[in-house]
Parts: C-alpha cells; sequence; structure tokens
C-alpha cells in the first residue's frame, strides 16, 4: 500500500488537510475573541454558523461525492478553503476585517470540510485493493488523530505568540500543502455510473431516514446523539470564553488544554476493542458516557491559571476524550450490527445528520446562556446538560445489550 506513490500522495494531502481544519477550529474563535473583541453572543454564532454545513449538506455529500472523481473535490475544496483562510490573514494584517465577514468564511469552511472529509474516505476505496482497505483506513485515521492532537495546540500557540492572522495564514499554507499533494495524483479514477437522477436521489434519502427512525436501537442512537451534539456544542462556547477570560489562560494554553482530547482517543480506541465483550455493550455506553460527561462538571470550580488549575483541565479533557471515543467506537460497532449492507452509509448519514444538525443550535444556546448567567455559570448547566445523553441511552434498549452485538435478519438492503 505504501509503494502506492498515489495513496501516499493521499495521506500526505489528507494529512495536511486535517490539521489545516483542526487548527482552523481553534483559531477562527480565538480571532473573534482576541482581534475582534467578540462576545459570547457573537462567539455563539460564529460557532454555530461553522457547523450549519453539516446540518445542510452531510445527508447529500456522499451522494454527489459518488457521482464525481474524488480528486476532482479534494482539490477544489483544498484550494477554496486556502484562499478563504488567506484573505482572512490578509485583511486581518491590513485590519479590515470584521465578524460578518468572518462569518461567512466561517460557514464556506465548513461547508468545503463536509464535502472533504467524504471524498477522502471514498478516495481510498477506489484507490487501494480490498485487501488493503484495513491498512488504509487505519493510516487515514491515525493521521486524523494525529490532527485532533495537534491542530488546536498548533492554532492556540499561533494566536498566542504571534497573531491571529498568523494562525489564519498558516491554516491556508497547510490547506495549499494537501492541494498540491492531491494535485499530483494520476488521473486515472473511473467516473461512477450517473444514474438516476434528484428524486432517485431524494427517495434513498428518505429510504435511510425511515430505517432509523423504525429502529428502536437507532432511533436511541440519534436521541442521544442529538443530546449531546447539543449540550457539547453550548459547553464548547462557554468553554472557549471560560478558560481565557476567566482562568486568564495564553492562547498556547488554551490549545494544549483541548489537544489532550487526542491522547484520550487514542486510549479510548484501545479500550472500545476490550471492554464492551468483557462487561456488555449496554453498560460499557452508559457508563463511558456518564463518567466522561458528568467529569466536565469539575472544570467550572476550577480557578486561576495555576500548574495546578492546568493539570487538572488536562486530566479531564484527557478523561473526556477517551470515553468519548470509546463511546463512538462502541455506537458504531451497534450500528454497523443492526444495520443491513445496502443502508449502511444511509444509516451513519442519518446519525450524523440528527447529532450534528443540533450542534448549532447549541453552540447559540451557549452564548445566550453566558450573556444571561456569566461564562462560569452557563458553564455549569451545559455541563450538566450533557448527562441527558447517558440518560437517554440508560432508558432505551442500548442498555440492555449484552456481551455479543445485535444480528440484523436482513444484511441486504431495499432495492432502490
Amino acid at each position: 500500500m505504501w509503494r502506492d506513490r498515489a495513496f501516499r500522495r493521499l495521506w500526505v494531502g489528507q494529512s495536511a488537510s486535517q490539521l489545516g481544519e483542526h487548527t482552523a477550529v481553534i483559531m477562527l474563535p480565538l480571532f473573534a475573541v482576541v482581534t475582534l473583541n467578540a462576545d459570547a453572543g457573537e462567539l455563539g454564532v460564529l460557532r454555530a454558523v461553522g457547523q450549519v454545513p453539516v446540518l445542510m449538506f452531510s445527508l447529500f455529500a456522499g451522494a454527489w461525492v459518488d457521482r464525481w472523481r474524488t480528486r476532482t473535490v479534494l482539490v477544489l475544496t483544498d484550494a477554496g478553503r486556502a484562499l478563504l483562510l488567506g484573505a482572512v490573514a490578509s485583511a486581518g494584517l491590513l485590519g479590515g476585517f470584521g465578524l460578518p465577514a468572518l462569518f461567512v468564511v466561517a460557514f464556506a469552511v465548513g461547508a468545503l470540510s463536509v464535502f472533504f472529509d467524504v471524498a477522502y474516505q471514498v478516495s481510498a476505496v477506489r484507490m487501494v485493493t480490498r485487501d488493503q482497505l484495513v491498512c488504509a483506513n487505519s493510516a487515514l485515521e491515525g493521521s486524523r488523530s494525529a490532527a485532533q492532537l495537534g491542530g488546536p495546540a498548533l492554532g492556540g500557540a499561533l494566536v498566542s505568540l504571534l497573531s491571529a492572522p498568523v494562525a489564519a495564514a498558516a491554516g491556508a499554507a497547510l490547506f495549499a500543502v494537501s492541494f498540491l499533494s492531491i494535485r499530483r495524483i494520476p488521473r486515472t479514477e473511473t467516473i461512477p455510473e450517473r444514474a438516476g437522477g434528484v428524486p432517485r436521489l431524494w427517495r434513498r434519502v428518505r429510504e435511510g431516514l425511515g430505517f432509523v427512525v423504525r429502529d428502536t436501537s437507532l432511533r436511541a442512537v440519534c436521541l442521544a446523539s442529538a443530546a449531546f451534539q447539543f449540550s457539547f456544542s453550548a459547553v464548547m462556547t462557554a468553554h472557549l470564553l471560560f478558560l481565557p477570560r476567566e482562568l486568564q489562560l495564553s492562547g498556547t494554553t488554551v490549545g494544549l488544554t483541548l489537544a489532550a482530547t487526542g491522547p484520550g482517543a487514542l486510549l479510548g480506541s484501545l479500550l472500545a476493542a476490550r471492554l464492551p465483550s468483557r462487561f456488555g455493550y449496554g453498560t460499557v455506553l452508559v457508563s463511558a458516557a456518564a463518567l466522561g460527561d458528568g467529569l466536565f462538571l469539575c472544570v467550572p470550580a476550577l480557578h486561576g491559571s495555576s500548574v495546578m488549575t492546568v493539570s487538572a483541565l488536562l486530566g479531564i479533557t484527557a478523561v473526556f476524550g477517551a470515553t468519548g471515543q470509546l463511546v463512538n467506537v462502541t455506537v458504531m460497532a451497534v450500528r454497523q450490527a443492526v444495520t443491513p449492507d445496502g443502508m449502511q452509509g444511509r444509516a451513519a448519514a442519518t446519525i450524523t445528520f440528527a447529532g450534528m444538525g443540533a450542534a448549532p443550535l447549541g453552540s447559540l444556546f451557549g452564548g445566550f446562556l453566558a450573556m444571561q448567567c456569566g461564562v462560569r455559570t452557563a458553564l455549569l448547566l451545559t455541563a450538566a446538560g450533557m448527562l441527558s445523553s447517558p440518560v437517554v441511552m440508560a432508558l432505551s434498549p442500548l442498555a440492555r445489550l449484552g456481551r455479543t452485538l445485535p444480528t440484523t435478519a436482513h444484511r441486504a438492503g431495499p432495492r432502490t
């Protein structure tokens, strides 16, 4: 697999793009807070408009990407994001950039990222042989985890040590590296047959929605995911205000504390291979979600910027990352087990739509609470709200899952 020059270029491009994407996640809010003096409500709106594209495009991105050369999609989305962040950097250095323009950039970068993230996964499937898929996906997901670790730290450090416009320029450079690497992939990819039209696409989307709604386990996953994503987005809006303003932490320290999610997620992936078969899938799902979400209630109790405070933040974030990844991997296994082969993609997209679709509303709610109640109180209330997710799972059929995965009697999806 690594001898394939095309795959190496895809891996380099995907790695640079994911690092740029995770850098932008922390850089754009810090740009708003540090450079543009955004208040809690404005920060909530900014995070919301960056998340709205997932709600708008996730159900259709897969069907659209299936009909085009993925190399074309990857190159165009990289070029677009590089130009957008380059414009932010230039305007920021010249002092002519305001919040409305930043909202537009956040939305556009989010929309392009939805299509890139779908396209690189499809590209790997088309590029390697079937027996290499596991290794290829492992390599690509490994680089994504590394980006999750390094991106927030890089964005926070650049904003703190240099300036927010320089951080934006660094993000643009990473997308440019991805563009140059992927552009050199040979044009050997076959364009899939473009059978069907818009009505066919809508019919397939409706079938996926109906399947998830009718299945009690998947319906519970949707509800729990929506509850978590709404509350977590509200938490992060308050959290990104709490760390620099209440605790007086530098941008570098903020980035490092957020980056602790990365090694925690790696640990969670390892635990997910052992714990469910030993203690039961239902037990692991409910207990891991309750532990990670409940531990976040300790954050509002922290004061000052001492070593002890930073150490506590690192520990809380790492455990939160580990339990979150444990829940994610376990839920994915359950979803795959109960879903027919022909419905896998649409079931995954529907659950993503239900979960991430609640995120923009949560970001707005977190900003509203911070304005009305103060940042510390808002963080406490929204952190408590995250416990609604394990409660939903505890009251659903998911809690009764045993040490073996459930099965479905039909492994083929409906004819379409």
